[in-house]
């Protein structure tokens, strides 16, 4: 289900889209290094001011055993859906990513696939597509 989300600055709709994903870490891996990787992808770097030029999103993690379960919730336009998942997809895949003092957190994608946002997710969503 995707949802009104707001507007772009020249007025294009957006709308919320989930992203679901899940990866095998280590046990003392960092679990916030997948959704690290997804910032840089969508933004740059995984340190940056708002707003996030791409899409603007925000993953959550899960570790459930050796996995770790990713939501990323993202607005975009329709048309950009796609290449916001393909950045998505590409990111995950890459299997590490480099945090501060040059930490570098390995994973393996076990999978990922578009998800559903949830009745709960609608007012994250909303704040998300505001304007900054």
């Amino acid at each position: 289900m995707t949802i009104n989300a707001g507007r772009t600055d020249n007025g294009r709709v957006r709308k919320a889209f989930a992203h679901e994903a899940v990866v095998a870490m280590a046990a003392d891996a960092d679990v916030r290094a997948p959704g690290a990787a997804v910032t840089v992808a969508l933004c740059g770097h995984w340190d940056h001011e708002p707003p996030c030029p791409v899409a603007p999103h925000h993953t959550a993690a899960t570790r459930d055993g050796g996995e770790v379960r990713l939501s990323v919730l993202f607005v975009a336009t329709p048309a950009d859906e796609p290449e916001v998942r393909t950045r998505i997809e590409a990111a995950l895949a890459a299997g590490q990513s480099t945090g501060p003092g040059d930490v570098v957190t390995a994973w393996s994608l076990v999978s990922s696939a578009p998800g559903e946002v949830s009745e709960a997710e609608r007012a994250h969503a909303a704040r998300l597509a505001a304007p900054n």
